[in-house]
């Protein structure tokens, strides 16, 4: 989906401040938050994709303004009440305040589950091209790389695609690939030539070029 987090290729955000001797937790909720994430896994109630977005659907100007840990929280809560497993207004009682959720799911991706996987389409050097698709529902394919051309670095074997997986509990299993991109064709002719940008990439986003 096009959201507020998908941030990459953005600017004008400020400086990344590098706090020294950072703690793990900065506040003690936090540790009960990553405790709660790791249980709702180990319970399976929940998958990354799923949980990646549902953070994704967070109010954009919460999700700007709200730390990395409330954004653990928004999600768990809000798929904890999507499964039924406990109502809003439970938790509210239990917090005694009001706590935001994100936004209903939209659609999926339109993606239909493979019943198998077939050898890789492309390989090492192979020219690509990312389509240029734009799902209301998850995806792993960065804005900023598609329509772009790139090359095939590495072949990373098969994974859950990430746009089904995140929608269903169907089996879609793909090929993953390394795709390199020069700067300028990402930026345009001011980037650094002799820079690169490398992303993993399912093969459903690549056509060749």
């Amino acid at each position: 989906m096009n959201g507020v987090h998908d941030l990459g290729g953005m600017d004008g955000f400020g400086p990344v401040d590098v706090e020294a001797n950072e703690p793990v937790f900065h506040h003690p909720w936090e540790r009960v938050v990553f405790g709660l994430v790791v249980a709702t896994s180990a319970q399976r109630l929940r998958n990354v994709h799923r949980f990646r977005h549902a953070i994704e659907r967070m109010d954009p100007k919460h999700y700007l303004s709200s730390s990395y840990y409330e954004h653990w929280l928004t999600a768990t809560a809000t798929l904890l009440v999507e499964m039924g497993i406990v109502t809003l207004a439970e938790l509210e009682a239990g917090v005694g305040g009001c706590i935001p959720l994100s936004a209903p799911v939209r659609a999926d991706s339109g993606i239909s589950p493979a019943a198998s996987v077939a050898a890789p389409r492309f390989a090492v050097g192979s020219p690509i091209v990312v389509r240029n698709l734009h799902p209301l529902g998850h995806t792993r394919c960065p804005r900023y790389v598609r329509g772009r051309r790139g090359v095939v670095t590495r072949v990373d074997g098969v994974f859950a695609l990430p746009d089904v997986a995140a929608h269903t509990s169907q089996r879609c299993e793909q090929y993953a690939y390394n795709v390199r991109f020069d700067s300028r064709e990402l930026w345009g002719s001011a980037a650094d030539s002799a820079v690169a940008v490398y992303v993993d990439l399912w093969e459903s986003y690549l056509e060749a070029s």
